[in-house]
């Protein structure tokens, strides 16, 4: 399926990554569901510049799988026609500050609940909420936001690196199982993109660091990121699943 028949839904998708992921789709004809937890206001800025005809804004905790059950049915019933691709980008609440992030004698295990929350139960209520119109249409694609970090922890972000290593484990039982269905699930890892709202308290001397350590000699932005997941969700990407691709500018090399 060409990217501008594709009805895509974009977890998180009001700011930051997200956005621009939003932007990246509808640059390319696709129609373009916004998913958004708090950010009304951007998430409607969105809808006024692409038009309704394209860009449609939702509300809703992906961590609540009644809520997510909801965003499809709008969807659907908005389109008149049911989602073919999901993005799961959705971040609980976290900011990339290495200087203030739990360390290991003061990290709780709430910590964890709360990004696996976000990053595995978000996921799991997406996909299923999904499946049955991407079986009916035999394509789907499906595709995870993940990190370099737990490839390589430079700085040991460790609720946020757990559950996105446990996503990758998800990404790739799923592709197995639904490969059958016609269904890719794919991930696209970053480092620390610059910037986005995550990324906003990273003081510039880190992105410098990063950028002298990548043959690149800069740091990704999330524009060059999203383009990335573009390919997976393009007919190139028909014969790609499970897989993880790292966009980093060469931090991480597999």
């Amino acid at each position: 399926m060409q990217l501008s028949q594709q009805l895509v839904l974009v977890t998180g998708g009001a700011r930051g990554l997200g956005k621009r992921i939003v932007k990246a789709f509808a640059s390319q004809g696709a129609r373009v569901v916004i998913n958004y937890h708090q950010s009304h206001q951007a998430a409607q800025q969105l809808v006024e510049t692409h038009g309704p005809d394209r860009a449609l804004a939702v509300q809703g905790d992906v961590t609540d799988p009644a809520q997510v059950t909801a965003i499809f049915k709008t969807a659907q019933h908005h389109f008149n026609a049911p989602i073919t691709t999901v993005v799961n980008n959705a971040l609980m609440d976290f900011s990339f500050n290495g200087d203030a992030r739990p360390h290991p004698t003061d990290i709780r295990w709430e910590h964890f609940e709360a990004q696996l929350a976000g990053s595995v139960r978000g996921a799991l209520n997406t996909v299923q909420a999904a499946l049955p119109g991407m079986r009916d249409q035999a394509f789907g694609r499906i595709i995870n936001i993940g990190t370099n970090l737990f490839q390589h922890p430079v700085v040991p972000y460790h609720d946020y690196t757990a559950a996105k290593a446990a996503l990758l484990s998800l990404t790739r039982t799923l592709a197995t199982d639904l490969g059958q269905h016609q269904i890719t699930v794919n991930m696209v890892s970053g480092g620390l993109l610059q910037t986005t709202d995550a990324s906003a308290a990273t003081p510039d001397e880190v992105f410098d660091l990063i950028a002298s350590s990548t043959p690149l000699r800069k740091a990704t932005t999330p524009e060059e990121f999203a383009d990335a997941i573009m390919f997976f969700a393009s007919p190139w990407a028909r014969a790609v699943t499970g897989q993880n691709l790292v966009v980093d500018g060469g931090l991480v090399m597999n």
